[in-house]
This record gives structure tokens, sequence and C-alpha cells, in this order.
């Protein structure tokens, strides 16, 4: 739990969001902090994993140096070496290609990356939301053909009420936290049912508002009649600004700002939708999900008004829907580049917050395995195999950096440990035997089906862990590993650190 200045309390066990929301001082552990912002950024998930690993290797380089005497150049191309060897050891022999992902192995990816979270009981039905919203805005770049998943049109609105349990995913339809603007308005435009139905939006960022003379400018009238001119030609002008957006065929307005009563007459005549008050991001997002544009300003490049109707996005329907508390506007058959949303469910504020960061944490690894197409198995296995490995390397290296390795190798096996520990388990005794067992698979071709060998954590033994669907993406571990040695490697190289005391140099400048 952390309660920062102004009271503000975040209930979390992710890696990234801790250290985001810790003041952090020093520079070595500022390194850290943006070490994992950077797992968090590339991967979405691991954040912990990486800077438990970067501590690990610094706390044995710190040894090597005072209690060995090595020089910290000889430590820093000795993890090198065993970053580079452990990356190949792990592509040759460790890595399951699977050549056409099948839904179980996203599933069990999925739930793997649950399994610490907030919503690890329900991580079944999580996993599956997390897949099918994943693979719900698959898009193939027309330029080199790849397939990709952006995860940025997956939206993720939160509501109070309900249990985690009766969350939802919108297939290509978009869920806005906006109501609308006035009773008199319809709750529903379009047919969700009818494929042809083509309902037009239109997506502005300004305030619709009744024109008003600029600051500063002054009339002088004679005639009073002439001040029920001004009046009424302000509010031509504001009939004039919304018959332009009506004449392009928008059945539904939605505004970032506010619209006032004249407007919102307008528009009721009209049978128009409008919701104000929209998240400028929503906006965004809708508008590339329907093939629209959020629109700035009505200026065209003559210094006339126009609104262009090829900024307008289509679909099939909008309806105002109850959900817990309030209202909310769902879009349905968004005819763009494809979107969908999850509504998320829970008790209070801090469960859907804490949620919807494991939610991203299993939408970036289902993103990752369908992008990468290979696995490897999860519960220490991947680094309980290459400290068996990296060991019998370090004894074929004749030279100072032999120790280095060896550090890097025991550095490695702080996953497996911190696993058993947090599993209230024994860590020496477990570690022990998936070591034990991974020996022999090195050793003999025989026993190569041990390398899939992890921690089961229930009950407290070793098992086949690709077997038990344990699994996690070959790049979460390739990528924390290269970050970690790489952070490590930054911090070791500093000899000293001059902190210039602010006061001091500021009296010596004006001395």
């Amino acid at each position: 739990m952390l309660v920062d200045d102004i009271g503000d309390v975040t209930i979390t066990n992710d890696g990234a969001t801790i250290l985001a929301q810790l003041e952090v001082e020093h520079p070595a552990a500022r390194l850290l902090v943006d070490l994992a912002q950077l797992q968090d950024k590339e991967v979405g998930d691991g954040t912990t994993s990486v800077v438990v690993i970067a501590a690990e290797l610094l706390k044995r380089g710190q040894q090597l140096v005072h209690q060995q005497g090595l020089h910290p150049t000889t430590i820093l191309s000795g993890y090198r070496l065993a970053c580079k060897a452990a990356v190949a050891y792990m592509k040759k022999n460790m890595l399951v290609p699977v050549n056409s992902l099948e839904d179980d192995h996203l599933l069990q990816a999925a739930r793997t990356s649950m399994s610490s979270k907030i919503i690890g009981k329900e991580g079944d039905f999580f996993a599956n939301l997390a897949v099918e919203a994943t693979k719900s805005v698959k898009t193939v770049s027309p330029s080199d053909g790849k397939t990709k998943y952006p995860l940025s049109a997956i939206h993720i609105l939160k509501a109070h009420g309900k249990s985690s349990l009766e969350s939802y995913l919108m297939k290509g339809g978009f869920c806005l936290n906006a109501t609308r603007a006035a009773q008199g308005m319809p709750t529903n435009v379009g047919d969700p049912d009818d494929e042809s139905s083509q309902i037009k939006i239109a997506m502005i960022d300004m305030n619709l508002q009744k024109h008003r003379m600029a600051m500063g400018v002054s009339i002088q009238v004679k005639d009073p009649k002439e001040i029920e001119n001004i009046k009424k030609r302000e509010m031509d002008i504001t009939k004039e600004k919304i018959q332009k957006i009506l004449d392009t065929g928008a059945r539904v307005v939605l505004t970032t700002k506010g619209i006032d009563d004249l407007c919102m007459k307008y528009f009721v005549e009209a049978g128009v939708l409008c919701a104000r008050r929209c998240p400028k991001e929503d906006l965004k997002r809708l508008a590339k999900a329907t093939g629209g544009q959020l629109v700035i300003t009505m200026a065209d490049m003559e210094g006339d008004e126009s609104f262009d109707s090829d900024s307008l996005g289509v679909c099939q329907a909008v309806q105002e829907v109850r959900v817990g508390d309030g209202e909310m506007l769902h879009v349905l058959g968004c005819k763009g580049s494809g979107a969908s949303t999850i509504v998320l469910r829970g008790a209070n504020e801090y469960m859907l917050d804490e949620m919807d960061r494991a939610l991203h944490d299993s939408l970036c690894v289902v993103k990752r395995m369908l992008e990468s197409n290979t696995l490897v198995p999860g519960g220490g296995a991947v680094e309980a195999a290459l400290n068996v490995y990296l060991q019998e390397y370090a004894t074929s290296l004749d030279t100072r950096e032999q120790l280095a390795i060896e550090a890097f190798a025991d550095a490695l096996l702080v996953i497996p440990k911190t696993l058993a520990v947090n599993a209230a388990k024994d860590s020496a005794d477990l570690v022990s035997k998936l070591r034990a067992v991974h020996a022999k698979s090195q050793r003999n071709e025989a026993d190569s089906h041990y390398k899939t060998y992890g921690l089961d954590l229930v009950n407290g033994e070793i098992r086949d862990n690709l077997a038990a669907g344990v699994v996690e993406p070959a790049m979460s571990k390739i990528k924390s590993l290269r970050f970690a040695t790489e952070a490590a490697i930054t911090i070791l190289r500093i000899d000293d650190r001059i902190t210039l005391n602010p006061s001091q140099g500021q009296g010596q400048m004006r001395g």
C-alpha cells in the first residue's frame, strides 16, 4: 500500500507501479526504477524479475570487488560473456517454437502472468478475456505484411459494482464513460444487428456554445432595437455552426468540452444523440476505431467555417446502457481499424486499478507470444537450467572472468529462491532438487526431457512446467536478462559519486 503526499492510496504488487510511485533520490537506485519502466514498456511483464536479477548481480559484483579483489572491468566483461552465453543457450535449448499458436498456449501464458496478481484466483476467466481481446484487434501491416496486435486499440473501462467475474469484453465495439447531454435525446441510434446500418459520429475538441463577442470589443448602439438584432445574430451564428455539423449527416456528436442549452436545443430538435466532457484520449481511440478524426476547429483555409464529412467516424449503432450507478455509451460495429473494450467490474477503485494493471500485463504477454511465436517454461526452469550451464561454461575458461560468470550463474537462482520463499516453501531444498534435475538433463541425452522442469509451488515439489502449462514468452525472459545485465554493468562501472551542494555552488558563484 502506497500513500502519496495528498493522501491518494495505491494498493498493488506490480513492480513497475511500486517503483514509479516511490520518490527515489539515489542515482543508482533511480537506474533500477528506469529499468523497471523500460521492461514494462518493451515487454509489459517481468518488471519485478528484472529488478531482482539486476540487484542480485550488483550484490555479487560488489562481493567480487571487495572480497576477491577483482577489478570491475573483469567483472563487466565476465557478465557480458555470461549474458551472451545464457541467451545463446536459451535460444538453442530452452525455446519452444510454436508455429501455429493454439489458444491453449496463449491461455497458459496469460494465466501464468496473472498467478501472482490480485485476480490470480480468477485466472481462467481473465486469461480468456485477455486472449479474446488481443485477437480481436489483429491487423496486418500493408508495408511488410506482418501481423500486429496494437494494444492501444483495446480500451479498458472501469465501472464500480458487481463482482470481478462479471467483467465483459465488447468485441468490435467501443465503450465511453459518458451520457446523453439532455433527456430529450434518443437513447438508441441505429441497429446493431443490421450490417448495412451506418451511423456517422462527429468527434469534436471544442466548445459548442452560444457565440460571444471577443474580449475588448466595444459596440456603441444608438437604437435599442439593434441590441436585439445583435443577440439574434449571435444565436444565428451558433445555429449555422450546428447546422454545418448536422448537414454532414452526423447522428451522434461527442465533444471533449461543454455544450450549452442553446446548442442542446438544436441537437434535440434534430434528434441527434450528443455527449459532452468525453475524455480526449477516449475520443482519439474512438476516431481510430471508427475511421474518423478528432476535429479541433471548424475554420478552413479560406477563413470560413466548414465541417468536413471525411472526419466523421462510422459505426452500426450507438446505445446508452446503464452500467452500475451510471450510464455508458456503447458504440457497436466500428467500421475503422477495429477496437475492443473490456469493461471491468469490481468492488472499489483500488481493486479496479489493480485489475487493470494485471490485465495490462497479461495482454502484453499474449501480444508478445502471438508476434514472436516462441515460449519458454516458467516457474524457475530457465534460471535453473542457465545456472547449471553457466557453471559448466565457467570452468571452460582459464581467465579471471571465470569468477564473474560463476557469480552471474548464482545470481540467476534468486528467481526460483524468491518464488519458493513467497509460496512459504523451503527454498534451499527445492532449488537443490531443481538444479540436480537440470544437471542430469544437460549431461545425458536420454534425460533431456528434464530441461522443462520447474517449481510446483502449490505442492512444494518439482514438475514438468511445460506440460503443466506454466509458460512465458521467450522475449520476456531474453529481454529481462539483457536489461538486468546492462543495468548492473552501468552501475558497476561507476567509481565515485560527486554531488554538488546547490547552496555552496551559488555562494561561490556570487563570490
